[in-house]
C-alpha cells in the first residue's frame, strides 16, 4: 500500500507544530482535570501539576532523541519499530498509544459538552453532553478532510486565543484573590498513593506533546524542529497550568473545587468576575476543546495510517471511497464517539492514564535497551523516566483498586484484546 503523497513535506512550520502540541494539551487538560487532580491531591493539587511537568519533561527526552533521529509521519509507531522490530511488541504498544490518544479525544469531546451546557443552564440534561461531544468529533473530521494547511492555521490562531485568554483568566484571578491561596493552605490529608495518582492524572495535561511526533515528516527541518516543538509546547503549558491552578486555588476553597470537579475553572471565575467571568471561561473552554480535538484527530489518524502501511494492523475499506488516511479518520472519530457516549470524564481520564503510562515505559525501555547509542541518549535520564512512570502508575492502580475497579477491568480487557488480536492478525499475515 503506497499513499505517501498524503504526507506533504514542509507543510507544517515550527509554529504550527507547537500550536498542534499546545492545542492538544490545553484542549482538555487544565479545563477537565483540575477538579480530578484536586480530589486526589487535596491542597497540594498545584504541586501535582508541577510534579507532572517534571515527569513530562524527563519523559520527553526519549521522544526528542527518537524524533531527531527518525522523523516520520508515523511518529511513535516508527520509534517502536526501531526499538522492537516489526512484530508483536511494536504492534501492541503502538495500538496502546493509538487508543490512548483516541481516549483523549473522547475526554476533550465530553469536556466540550460539559462546558458548553454551562452557557444554557442545562445541567440536568445528561444526554446532551455526549451528543455535543459527538458533534464536535464530526466537526473535527470535516476540518481534517480540508487538509494540513487549514489545520495548521486554525491551530495557530486558536492557540494564541486560548493561551492569551487563559493568561488573562490566571492573571486577573491571582490579582483579585490577593495572592491568597485558600485551598492550597488547607489541611492536606492525601495519602502517598493518591498523591502519585494525582500526578498520573495531571500528566495527561502535558502528554499532548507526543502528537507532534506523528507529523515528523511534514514539519520543516524535522531533525531539529520536532524536538524544538516538543520542548516549547511543554514549556508553554508549564507556565499556563501553574498560573491557572494557583488562580483556582485563590478563588475557591478545596471543597468547592472538588464539588465543581469537571468545570472547576468556570466556577473559579465566578467569585472574581461574576457571570461575565463564567461566560468568558466557558467560551474559552469551547475554543480550546474545539482546536484540541482537531489537532488530536489530525495526528492520531496519521499514526493509524502508518501502522496500516507497516502492515501491523488489519484494514477494511467497508465500501468507503478515498485514501487510507480518510478511512483512518473515520475509524478514529467513530471509536472516540463511542467512548464519549459510554464513559464519563473520570473513567475516560483513568483509562488514558493506564494505557499511556504502559506505552511510555515501553518507549523508554526500547531506547535504553536497543537504540540508546544510535540516538545518543543518556541512560540515567531514561532510567529516571522509567522509575517515575512506574511509581505514579503503581500509585494510580492502588487508588483505583480501592475506588473504581471497573476502570481496571476495562483496561485489562482492552489490553488483552489488543495483544491477542494483534497476535492472531500477525500470525495469519506471516502464514500468508
Amino acid at each position: 500500500m503506497q499513499h505517501d503523497e498524503q504526507y506533504k513535506a514542509d507543510s507544517l512550520s515550527l509554529g504550527g507544530a507547537v500550536a498542534i502540541g499546545t492545542g492538544v494539551m490545553i484542549g482538555a487538560g487544565i479545563f477537565a482535570l483540575t477538579g480530578q487532580v484536586a480530589e486526589l491531591a487535596k491542597g497540594l493539587f498545584p504541586v501535582a501539576f508541577l510534579a507532572a511537568a517534571i515527569v513530562a519533561g524527563l519523559s520527553s527526552y526519549s521522544y526528542v532523541k527518537l524524533a531527531n533521529a527518525y522523523p516520520s509521519a508515523g511518529g511513535i509507531a516508527k520509534f517502536l519499530e526501531k526499538a522492537y522490530g516489526k512484530g508483536l511488541l511494536t504492534a501492541t504498544y503502538a495500538l496502546m498509544m493509538y487508543f490512548s490518544m483516541v481516549i483523549n479525544e473522547s475526554l476533550v469531546a465530553r469536556t466540550f459538552g460539559t462546558y458548553t451546557l454551562r452557557l444554557f443552564d442545562a445541567k440536568d440534561e445528561d444526554w446532551l453532553v455526549p451528543a455535543l461531544g459527538v458533534g464536535l468529533l464530526l466537526t473535527a473530521f470535516l476540518v481534517n478532510i480540508a487538509g494540513n494547511e487549514w489545520i495548521s492555521r486554525l491551530s495557530l490562531v486558536s492557540a494564541f486565543v486560548k493561551i492569551g485568554g487563559i493568561a488573562i483568566f490566571a492573571g486577573a484571578g491571582l490579582w483579585l484573590s490577593g495572592f491568597s491561596f485558600e485551598s492550597v493552605s488547607a489541611a492536606n490529608d492525601a495519602t502517598t498513593p493518591s498523591l502519585l495518582a494525582s500526578v498520573a492524572i495531571a500528566l495527561l495535561a502535558f502528554k499532548g506533546f507526543t502528537t507532534i511526533t506523528n507529523s515528523g515528516s511534514e514539519i520543516t527541518d524535522p531533525h531539529r524542529n520536532v524536538g524544538r516543538a516538543i520542548v516549547l509546547s511543554i514549556a508553554i503549558c508549564v507556565v499556563v497550568y501553574t498560573a491557572v491552578s494557583l488562580a483556582v486555588a485563590g478563588n475557591l476553597s478545596l471543597g468547592e473545587i472538588i464539588q465543581a470537579r469537571d468545570t472547576a475553572l468556570a466556577e473559579a471565575a465566578r467569585p472574581a468576575f461574576g457571570n461575565a467571568g463564567l461566560i468568558f471561561t466557558v467560551v474559552l473552554a469551547v475554543i480550546a476543546t474545539l482546536s484540541g480535538i482537531i489537532a488530536s484527530v489530525f495526528a492520531v489518524s496519521r499514526m493509524l495510517a502508518m501502522l496500516t502501511d507497516m502492515e501491523l494492523v488489519p484494514h477494511r475499506h467497508f465500501g468507503m471511497p478515498g485514501r487510507i488516511q480518510t478511512h483512518t479518520l473515520v475509524y478514529t472519530v467513530v471509536l472516540a464517539g463511542l467512548l464519549t457516549v459510554f464513559f464519563d470524564l473520570s473513567r475516560i481520564a483513568s483509562l488514558r492514564a493506564i494505557f499511556y503510562l504502559i506505552m511510555d515505559i515501553a518507549i523508554h525501555w526500547g531506547v535504553l535497551r536497543h537504540v540508546r547509542e544510535e540516538v545518543e541518549a543518556r541512560a540515567w535520564v531514561v532510567l529516571t523516566a522509567i522509575v517515575l512512570d512506574l511509581a505514579i502508575l503503581g500509585g494510580f492502580l492502588a487508588v483505583k483498586l480501592q475506588a473504581d475497579r471497573v476502570v481496571l477491568y476495562a483496561a485489562g480487557i482492552g489490553l488483552a484484546v489488543i495483544f491477542f488480536g494483534e497476535r492472531i492478525f500477525l500470525s495469519r499475515t506471516v502464514d500468508q
